[in-house]
């Protein structure tokens, strides 16, 4: 049995790493979030010591070293802008990390933390489910034993309808989130790369607060993708359905479904991570790459191979260009 702990608890995504050390039978020790409405822990680990405050979540696993008992992994679920620093203290405290995406903000975290994985002979371990989806996986190997010189076009397009609370969180800052494409995307560029090869060019043709689009053009793929938090943005017939997401993944017109599949691909992961094969700080370059270049091109002109929705007309919005109207 390996001794868990969990950093960001309170959070939306932290519910599934509970679930996934509870399902892969290991133990949480103690876990932390400046948010105290953690009433989940009484459904996976009622027995784990729990904190709000950094400084005495340190001190717990120091004393728990002293009595004997080591951590073996870190579980960090916390807000973008904070898991470098997280990473760098799970490794500091004996632990291997298991981070959630995007495991940094910057090409050059990366590179940093690979020296501190030396330094103290612990591995950082990024949560990248999609490459465990088994519709991935088949479309994955489809384009590997598919002809050697095809060249696949892909459209990309995820709505994911988000209230004004968003541009209160740090999800709404550019310097906490990586904006957008990090905060919503990343994990589809990294699917794309994955299966269709490294970026020979990234063209941004739209990046505002609420969306944004651009062209990847990939060793086996041209992508056009759109990206949006914005409700008016979905189609009608998915209003009238009362739903406020849509995903669409096509690739040469065919689409790809992976609507279902998700439940357990976090504790697929933890599997993998526990037996040694976990996706490490390498395999999050290229995506991290991707969505820091996003944040920092200046976006092109509308020509060429660009998304249709790029060319939405802006709503009325509350927040429209990152602030609020009065």
């Amino acid at each position: 049995m390996k001794n868990f702990a969990l950093i960001g608890v309170g959070g939306y995504i932290a519910v599934r790493h509970l679930r996934a050390i509870k399902d892969t039978e290991n133990n949480l020790l103690v876990a932390l979030d400046n948010f105290d409405s953690v009433g989940i822990m009484d459904s996976y680990f009622p027995d784990a010591a729990f904190f709000v405050e950094f400084e005495r979540f340190d001190r717990h696993i120091e004393k728990l070293r002293r009595r004997g008992t080591n951590l073996d992994y870190i579980s960090i679920c916390t807000p973008n802008y904070l898991h470098d620093s997280h990473i760098r203290m799970a490794l500091r405290s004996g632990a291997d990390a298991i981070c959630e995406k995007p495991l940094v903000l910057n090409p050059w975290n990366i590179d940093a933390l690979v020296d501190i994985e030396k330094q103290y002979n612990k591995k950082v371990n990024t949560i990248l489910q999609l490459r465990l989806h088994q519709s991935i996986i088949d479309l994955k190997k489809k384009v590997e034993t598919g002809p050697k010189d095809k060249v696949y076009d892909v459209d990309l397009t995820y709505l994911t309808s988000r209230g004004n609370w968003y541009y209160t969180s740090w999800k709404g800052d550019i310097t906490k989130s990586g904006g957008i494409a990090t905060n919503i995307g990343i994990h589809f560029y990294d699917m794309l790369t994955y299966i269709f090869g490294d970026v020979k060019d990234n063209i941004v043709h739209l990046h505002e607060h609420d969306r944004a689009a651009g062209f990847l053009q990939l060793e086996k793929a041209r992508v056009r993708w759109f990206l949006s938090i914005n409700y008016d943005v979905l189609p009608e017939n998915i209003k009238e359905k009362g739903q406020r997401t849509y995903r669409s993944i096509t690739v040469d017109g065919n689409e790809i479904e992976f609507s279902d599949g998700f439940f357990d691909l976090h504790t697929k992961s933890y599997q993998d991570i526990i037996k040694g094969e976990g996706f490490g700080l390498e395999d999050a370059r290229q995506s991290i790459n991707i969505v820091h270049e996003i944040r920092n091109k200046e976006v092109s002109p509308l020509q060429g191979d660009y998304h249709p929705l790029a060319k939405l007309p802006f709503a009325n919005h509350p927040f429209k260009n990152g602030k609020r109207n009065k």
